[in-house]
């Protein structure tokens, strides 16, 4: 290998999910809402607000907490939280195309 030549990399190239059900972009509302844009340019609400709400949300839980809520990112296309909360954005894609909301 020349001197100037550049060492191999360990790392694979970032992928880039291009289904168009896959989300790319997310962004907090408000405590318990969404809005988000998916590749084929497809944008909605996705309100979790009753789910936060109920006595027993399960994985949701701690949701409830507003720093955790807005702990938000994107995962390979898909919402996603601190302790392997996620949504899957197949579901969230078919409802806001059918409703322009998802309601969890």
């Amino acid at each position: 290998m020349p001197a100037d030549a550049a060492p191999p990399s360990d790392s694979a190239p970032a992928v880039t999910p291009r289904a168009p059900w896959r989300v790319a972009a997310v962004t907090v509302l408000a405590h318990g809402r969404l809005h988000v844009r998916f590749n084929d340019g497809l944008e909605g609400e996705v309100d979790l607000t009753q789910r936060l709400a109920c006595r027993d949300c399960g994985v949701f839980a701690s949701l409830r907490n507003p720093e955790v809520f807005r702990a938000v990112t994107l995962e390979h296309g898909a919402v996603t939280w601190p302790g392997d909360i996620d949504l899957a954005p197949d579901a969230m894609h078919d409802a806001i195309q059918r409703n322009g909301t998802m309601v969890l």
